[in-house]
């Protein structure tokens, strides 16, 4: 009898332990494959990792992350700019762009297809291209319920309403840096855990950082969903980021450009990734003054939505764009200067 119970025990226990196999490698699935097995990647040749397992290419929480969430392959060269100057600052991280309008890829062909769509950046073996799937991104997050109930047809801001919360869902489930495509990279960031004030009142959202899981990042989230307001520009992006650090550090005070602690994480001066300010977005197409210095800078952020005018970087202009272009994504400005597509 003794030995029967015994028996069961065991076959009890190998029951037990293949549950929680098959729970984990379920979790670890869904997790992964709202960018599927078909993974698109331009020239990768790291030889640890496997460009068709998100979970190898994404670890450790080093990624540059862009979003694309109108459903267009076709990119300004500003796009290519900001990509490619994030893939020079940043050698040894995968830069992955997620893309909407990008389908999946089943053959070798399909690869080599959609490398040639972006040929500015074909000389960069650290860029990737991700399809964006948000009914599964989404999952298992607080904004699953708004996305089930949100009506994209009512919406005001709807493309970038989308991509303020899939920028909190791939922060979360993969951890790095987040830009906007319309940021300009000039040199690497330094903090793995950081928030950047946009102005003297407002935290950014276009450029921020945390690791995998941060309990920071889940937070947003749950603000998103408790404080949603579609017609409100912002109210998702630089207001919701805004009322989180309010809620821990009230108002910070810079007394210089060194970042403050908030939240247990790094707050940025608005010089570090801000240092033009919105409503001067115009100097970006002046002509360029060797005289200012932006040696506390890492990233420029271009304000393309205030660009109602839609200026675009002109070579030979000679303005503080072209130089940026010319320093810090020089592919993309020989294209654009020889009159050649930065996307075919």
């Amino acid at each position: 009898m003794f030995k029967q119970i015994k028996i069961f025990g065991v076959l009890l226990l190998i029951a037990a332990v293949g549950f929680l196999t098959r729970s984990s490698l379920n979790s670890s699935f869904i997790s992964d494959y709202f960018i599927s097995k078909r993974l698109i990647f331009i020239n990768s040749s790291n030889e640890d990792l496997d460009p068709l397992i998100p979970s190898a290419l994404l670890r450790q929480g080093k990624n540059i992350l862009f979003v694309e969430t109108a459903g267009k392959m076709k990119q300004p060269s500003l796009t290519m700019c900001s990509i490619e100057s994030a893939a020079r600052a940043y050698p040894e991280r995968s830069v992955v762009y997620f893309m909407q309008g990008l389908d999946d890829v089943i053959t070798v062909g399909d690869v080599n297809k959609a490398q040639q769509h972006f040929p500015t950046l074909l000389p960069y073996k650290n860029i990737y291209f991700f399809p964006l799937r948000m009914d599964n991104l989404l999952a298992y997050t607080p904004l699953m319920a708004w996305y089930n109930k949100v009506n994209p047809n009512k919406e005001r801001y709807w493309i970038h309403v989308k991509s303020d919360a899939c920028r909190y869902a791939l922060i979360w489930k993969y951890g790095g840096i987040y830009m906007d495509t319309d940021v300009i990279s000039i040199r690497p960031i330094p903090e793995v855990n950081f928030l950047a004030a946009e102005d003297e009142t407002y935290t950014g959202s276009s450029v921020f950082g945390l690791s995998p899981n941060h309990k920071l990042t889940w937070e947003f989230m749950e603000n998103f969903v408790q404080n949603y307001q579609g017609e409100r520009w912002g109210q998702q992006g630089p207001q919701l980021l805004t009322r989180i650090v309010r809620k821990y550090c009230g108002l910070p005070q810079f007394k210089s450009v060194d970042h403050m602690m908030c939240a247990k994480i790094s707050y940025f001066h608005t010089e570090r990734c801000f240092p033009i300010p919105c409503a001067s977005w115009g100097k970006f197409y002046e002509e360029w003054n060797k005289s200012l210095n932006f040696d506390n800078t890492y990233t420029f952020h271009l304000w393309n939505y205030a660009n109602t005018k839609k200026k675009i970087m002109v070579p030979r202009t000679n303005t503080l764009l072209e130089h940026l272009y010319q320093q810090y994504c020089p592919s993309t400005y020989e294209a654009v200067l020889n009159n050649k597509p930065v996307y075919q």
